[in-house]
């Protein structure tokens, strides 16, 4: 079986891992967590760029053989410099889902909500120049919503006047489909529902993320259907908070997996 190491600024990259376990469950996970320097979104290119190799070194010391980048901001910053780095095993990132979503959109108007460092990125810009549409896309970076949603505030008002502040212009353009740039924001996904109204589909690139991942271990002959179960949860500021995280998004992979946990310093 595979080790595989899924990382992000703080505990988006759950939505990943929960995809991860539905599509290959039958592989060893271990999830980093580097809430001690949450949010990425605002810090320079160059802080995300070292620190994510520093992550992905730590994770292939720790045994894994597959990598996720679960995390827009660190692909954005960091995935080519990571690959170059790690030629040998499969480095999987993740962008923002805006080709399906023009493909999907019936007005042609699209909003992206992102962090700010994802929409100043060249890779977003890359992403842009590469679409063949005719769609308005309406940008926001959702300055603030990370620190909420990691101190657990996924409901409360202050959360939701934020979300509205964010998505008031969307919403003056009538969008009708909507790109959840940051692997945190599905956590948000009930309240932005609640704001945006049933008719705006909402756009959650996790499931093509793991669909990638999974074409990659068979390429790499690592793809396995023995369920051996074992995920290993490390936080750089509080595993028990992960841990409590962990089990409201995918209560069943505790049932499922062997489930260990701790809190690690990494330089």
């Amino acid at each position: 079986m595979a080790t595989i190491g899924v990382f992000d600024s703080g505990i988006g990259g759950l939505t990943v891992l929960s995809e991860a376990l539905r599509q290959a469950p039958a592989h060893h996970y271990i999830y980093l967590a580097d809430s001690a320097n949450a949010p990425y979104g605002e810090k320079s290119s160059d802080w995300v760029a070292n620190r994510s190799l520093d992550l992905c070194h730590w994770l292939v010391r720790e045994g894994c053989q597959a990598l996720i980048v679960a995390c827009n901001t660190a692909t954005a910053e960091a995935i080519a410099h990571i690959r170059h780095e790690m030629p040998a095993i499969p480095v999987i990132g993740i962008e923002p889902g805006i080709k399906p979503a023009v493909t999907k959109s019936q007005n042609h108007k699209v909003g992206v909500l992102a962090t700010q460092n994802t929409l100043k990125s060249d890779k977003f810009k890359a992403l842009l120049d590469g679409l063949d549409h005719d769609c308005e896309l309406i940008t926001q970076a959702g300055l603030g919503l990370v620190p909420l949603i990691e101190s657990g505030a996924l409901d409360s008002p202050e959360t939701e006047a934020l979300l509205r502040q964010h998505l008031s212009a969307m919403q003056s353009a009538s969008i009708d489909t909507l790109v959840l740039g940051c692997t945190h924001y599905p956590f948000l996904a009930p309240l932005i529902r609640k704001i945006v109204g049933p008719e705006v589909e909402i756009i959650d690139t996790s499931e093509a993320v793991v669909k990638q991942l999974c074409r990659k271990l068979e390429e790499f002959h690592l793809l396995q259907s023995a369920p051996p179960r074992i995920i290993r949860l490390y936080s750089t500021l509080d595993a028990d908070a992960l841990l409590v995280h962990a089990k409201q998004l995918i209560p069943s992979a505790f049932e499922q997996h062997t489930v260990e946990t701790s809190t690690v310093f990494i330089s």
